[in-house]
């Protein structure tokens, strides 16, 4: 569901009864606590029974609670402010235990994620990065990360790989002046979505590049620039950026990639263990 939640909900408001309206109040100045409470908790928060929030979703248009609740999720990833994230995430975590908490969380990405992996996109998306004549990677900020990830072991199998490393928007420009058809532009970017990469995709996509985003939802502005989306969840729990799912899903991508490869990989390989042994790179082990 891609409606504003807020607008739907403050429109919605004059046929609300009571209890519902003090729902609706809360979610409307409290959205980004409320979106991360369970129907039991929101319903004692504002004294209604945990009955009464469930059919408010419902009314809303959600198949239910947890609906709602991924709704408001996925609005608030892109406004929260840092500050407002630590106290959302201070909140969330009160007395539990770290560890397990954000464990189960990681876990739980990559579950939601592999369930809507669409598999169509995958292939396409392979396909695109094995036949480009240079593939060019965007990521900044905490996306850097990954991006570098992705660059590192596609450049073990392929030889037109280049890695936009980038601190301002001139710099970008400057390192994908000459991207045109033909070649692939992927853009790597998460809550809150970095104008560098969605400026970089743009200039791809004007150009007759094939633009690939790996991103969290079909709300992103990169997914609306790009041929071939890739999506994978990063609910924050935390000022940090959960990048567990997105890094399963690009490591995915290399290994799709590099099975397409294999022939390429392997002659790579023959010559690093060469120049490995010649140079003596790796300290050798003895039993």
């Amino acid at each position: 569901m891609t409606k504003d939640i807020l607008a739907e909900i403050k429109a919605l408001m004059p046929t609300f009864s009571k209890g519902q309206r003090r729902i609706a109040n809360y979610i409307i100045n409290s959205y980004d606590k409320a979106a991360f409470m369970t129907a039991n908790k929101l319903g004692l928060k504002v004294e209604v029974s945990e009955s009464t929030v469930v059919r408010f979703a419902t009314e809303l248009g959600y198949e239910g609670y947890p609906a709602m609740q991924r709704a408001l999720q996925e609005m608030v990833r892109n406004r929260l402010t840092a500050l407002q994230r630590i106290e959302v995430s201070n909140n969330r975590m009160a007395d539990q235990d770290i560890p397990t908490m954000v464990m189960h969380a990681d876990a739980e990405n990559i579950r939601l994620t592999l369930d809507g992996l669409n598999r169509e996109a995958f292939e396409q998306t392979v396909e695109a990065i094995v036949t480009a004549r240079k593939v060019y990677i965007v990521g900044v900020r905490s996306a850097s990360a990954l991006s570098d990830f992705l660059g590192f072991y596609l450049n073990m199998a392929m030889e037109n790989v280049v890695v936009v490393h980038v601190n301002s928007f001139s710099e970008l420009f400057e390192q994908i002046i000459h991207i045109g058809e033909g070649d692939v532009l992927v853009g790597i970017s998460f809550p809150r979505y970095s104008k560098r990469t969605v400026k970089g995709m743009r200039y791809a996509k004007d150009q007759g590049a094939t633009t690939i985003a790996i991103t969290d939802s079909e709300a992103s502005p990169l997914a609306e620039l790009a041929d071939h989306t890739l999506m994978a969840r990063s609910d924050m729990i935390s000022f940090v950026d959960s990048l567990v799912a997105p890094l399963s899903l690009v490591n995915a991508l290399i290994m799709a990639v590099s099975r397409r490869k294999d022939g390429d990989l392997v002659d790579t390989f023959n010559k690093l263990e060469k120049i490995w042994d010649e140079y003596e790179v790796y300290e050798k082990t003895t039993e």
